[in-house]
């Protein structure tokens, strides 16, 4: 029989994987979008988009970046409490401090663009602040 301590962890891990998931969700579309772009897609094609030059380090980079989340949805399925937390906030704040930034470098965001950083900023700022007030189920 589970407990409300077992069931309040499992609803607060549910939680923020769903919300792992739903940025995953806009990072992969937004990013989809830009290939139905005519002016980023020609810039795709040439291997350099607004100024950075898109190399093998850079793929690999975005690759490591976009394992973050990836790895989220499942870590906040089974760590534990204090382990689970902490990682929700550190990943939660790379992810959005990231995403903030991609605004400011290369050419202007396109408002498409624009308007997925901001569900995307407001989603791991959500998880930022839903795992900072995440209590131990234990105590």
């Amino acid at each position: 029989m589970m407990t409300n301590k077992t069931t309040a962890m499992q609803d607060m891990q549910a939680r923020v994987s769903t919300l792992w998931i739903f940025a995953m969700f806009n990072y992969l579309y937004c990013d989809v979008m830009s290939l139905m772009d005519p002016g980023l897609l020609k810039q795709y094609l040439n291997g350099n988009v607004g100024g950075m030059q898109l190399t093998p380090g850079f793929f690999l980079g975005a690759a490591i970046l976009m394992e973050i989340p990836t790895a989220m949805v499942f870590l906040s399925r089974v760590l534990n409490y204090r382990a689970n937390r902490w990682a929700n906030i550190i990943a939660g704040t790379i992810m959005t401090v990231v995403q903030f930034s991609t605004l400011f470098f290369g050419s202007s965001p396109t408002i498409y663009y624009i308007f997925f950083s901001i569900i995307e900023i407001a989603c791991t700022l959500f998880i930022v602040v839903y795992a900072w007030m995440w209590r131990n189920p234990e105590s």
